[in-house]
């Protein structure tokens, strides 16, 4: 079979590599039909991960068809799935309290040993599900393996920001970053009631984007007074910072109002961020870190797509054959693409549904 395999910094080939199969009870085999390349995998794409190893078969947000599986996994060959990003094994207290990502089993499809044991990816042609009982779900049929891999990571991510921010009917909320998680943090902020939205991002592509959704854009200088302008004397209420640089968490933090939360979404590794505790003390914020959890949130997020409240398909910029998925990187890393689908197969989806390209 074929699959996207990290060969080094700014290197990555579809190649032949071993076909995974069940070697466990809860294990399963999908045929992937469709991928995603997320802006996680750009890190090691560019060489930010130093120890990621070569030979890695990449991506964790796919979408496909079960082939084969264990006797303990409650999906039958032909059925169709999606994975969340994360593998946990969701039997252990902590996988009972809705913390997977701190599961003792904890791993990310496709990303080396950057969370846990080291899992092949769903840039596949046919991906391996350890645990498929708890990380598999069943695609409903009124939705497209394409709207599916949604749920498995980005969107469900987005739905935790908001809901970690405490965001509910009237809250004036701030956005840090219009990349696909900002502008769907941004898109769950209103779907759970929050009477003002305002995204920044310094790039003009993108504010225009966001624009387009009717979501409220300005430049990163401008979020602070826009949303005091929403509630005069109060200002933002929550702040979902969605980008993961000490710059990108300055302009949340001086964009929150009194008592605001900060939910950082967005994936920081820096040991040395000048961080404004003066600031943080005077206004009485709560900061918050959120990794996301889809495995918690997938069927909230489901269920934004069926009812229509959030369409993700106008953020697909590119869909590509898994074989072209090298020049789809180049593109992504270029910001030449938005957000890249990979297909491997044909469609599966229910019978005469259409689906709209991006910008």
């Amino acid at each position: 079979m074929k699959g996207v395999v990290y060969q080094g910094p700014y290197q990555v080939r579809v190649n032949d590599v071993p076909m995974p199969r069940v070697d466990g009870p809860r294990a399963a085999v999908v045929r992937v039909t469709r991928s995603a390349i997320c802006g996680s995998d750009l890190h090691p794409y560019r060489g930010e991960i130093p120890d990621f190893a070569p030979g890695t078969i990449l991506g964790h947000e796919f979408a496909g068809v079960v082939v084969d599986a264990g006797s303990e996994v409650p999906f039958a060959a032909g059925e169709r799935v999606y994975a969340s990003d994360l593998v946990a094994c969701g039997r252990c207290p902590i996988c009972a309290r809705g913390w997977h990502y701190h599961c003792a089993h904890a791993s990310l499809f496709g990303y080396s040993t950057v969370v846990g044991a080291p899992v092949p990816g769903g840039q596949a042609e046919y991906v391996r599900i350890p645990f498929a009982d708890t990380v598999l779900a069943r695609t409903p049929a009124d939705l497209t393996d394409e709207q599916a891999l949604f749920a498995g990571d980005v969107l469900t991510t987005a739905y935790a920001a908001a809901a970690d921010a405490g965001i509910e009917a009237g809250t004036v909320t701030g956005v840090v970053g219009a990349g696909p998680v900002g502008l769907l943090a941004a898109l769950c902020a209103s779907a759970l009631g929050a009477a003002h939205v305002v995204i920044a991002d310094p790039d003009p592509a993108r504010r225009a984007t966001a624009e387009a959704l009717g979501i409220r854009a300005v430049a990163p200088t401008e979020l602070a007074a826009t949303l005091d302008e929403a509630a005069p004397g109060y200002g933002a209420r929550a702040i979902l910072e969605a980008v993961g640089t000490d710059a990108a968490l300055q302009c949340a933090m001086h964009s929150a109002g009194p008592r605001a939360t900060v939910a950082v979404v967005g994936a920081h590794s820096a040991t040395a961020m000048p961080f404004p505790s003066g600031l943080a003390f005077t206004r009485e914020l709560t900061l918050r870190f959120t990794v996301g959890d889809p495995i918690r949130h997938r069927d909230k997020a489901v269920e934004l797509m069926r009812t229509g409240v959030i369409d993700p398909a106008p953020l697909i910029s590119h869909r590509l054959p898994l074989r072209e998925a090298r020049h789809g990187y180049d593109l992504f890393h270029r910001r030449e693409a938005f957000k890249v689908v990979l297909t491997a197969g044909a469609d599966t989806g229910p019978s005469g549904m259409t689906v709209r390209s991006g910008r």
